[in-house]
């Protein structure tokens, strides 16, 4: 009995010191080549911390993340793993910087009420539980729902520049999302700007957001205009591989840090249960 107990309250602890699941769903006002930037950069910098990082694309572009990383369009997705005409072991990739990634469909964006909806959403949640954190290239379907309900349930992350169109543009997007999901804490990163720059952007968007939405914006940090960034993208490669000293690859490690800083207390896949926010 004593060595039942022992074994039982090992297994607790075990459980217990495993890290929350975090997930992180980014939406961008930019392009697309910034935002595959932001994500593939980010998930580099943080399988560089050794946090266990997967990577998921919600998106369909052939031109998508996928490719911007070297990986074949045709890899399986999750979609068709759900409908059970590929295996899981053909869906996720282990890439040489260290993180895993996944697609969630290829030709359209699967919403709330297509089929497979719920086995699409086991699958999706079973591969987020073996991963620290989880960043997922967020693309609404066309009836403008989440692919996967969990993604309602993570951080939502927002990526803007400091010109004022990006700025209206990030503005309606968080109103759109605020509609869709409800009042939530949302997060901002802001590129092509300094630190500096981009806490005026977000002091004036976090203003707007509270008095017109009664929605609360949080800060993650900036990356700096650095050209950098496209010569590594061009090779297919993390610009910290590529130019460790790149003002760039200071900024990705420092985004780093704070969405793998330790929270307080948080419900399922890392939203904190008191209102405050992921990664800041």
């Amino acid at each position: 009995m004593a060595s039942y107990d022992i074994d039982q309250a090992a297994g607790l602890r075990r459980m217990l010191e495993r890290p929350v699941p975090r997930l992180f769903t980014f939406f961008s006002v930019l392009g697309e080549e910034e935002k595959s930037a932001m994500l593939i950069n980010l998930a580099a910098a943080l399988a560089q911390g050794n946090t266990n990082v997967l990577l998921i694309d919600g998106g369909v572009a052939s031109s998508g993340l996928l490719t911007r990383i070297g990986l074949r369009h045709d890899v399986a997705t999750l979609q068709e793993v759900a409908r059970k005409e590929r295996g899981m072991h053909e869906a996720v990739r282990l890439l040489p910087e260290g993180f895993s990634m996944a697609r969630i469909a290829r030709r359209t964006v699967p919403g709330s009420n297509s089929a497979q909806a719920g086995r699409l959403a086991e699958i999706f949640d079973s591969l987020i539980e073996q991963a620290e954190i989880t960043l997922v290239n967020g693309v609404l379907a066309d009836d403008q729902s989440m692919p996967v309900p969990t993604m309602e349930m993570g951080e939502i992350v927002i990526q803007v520049s400091t010109t004022a169109s990006s700025i209206k543009a990030a503005y309606v997007l968080l109103k759109s999302l605020s509609d869709k999901i409800g009042r939530r804490p949302f997060s901002l990163i802001v590129n092509d700007a300094t630190e500096a720059e981009a806490q005026t952007v977000y002091a004036n968007m976090a203003q707007a957001a509270s008095r017109y939405l009664a929605a609360q914006l949080k800060f993650l940090g900036s990356v700096p205009a650095d050209d950098h960034i496209r010569r590594a993208c061009g090779q297919g490669r993390a610009v910290m591989d590529v130019f460790p000293f790149a003002g760039a690859t200071i900024a990705f490690h420092r985004l780093a840090k704070r969405f793998a800083m330790p929270q307080e207390v948080k419900s399922t896949y890392g939203m904190a249960t008191d209102g405050a926010s992921l990664g800041v």
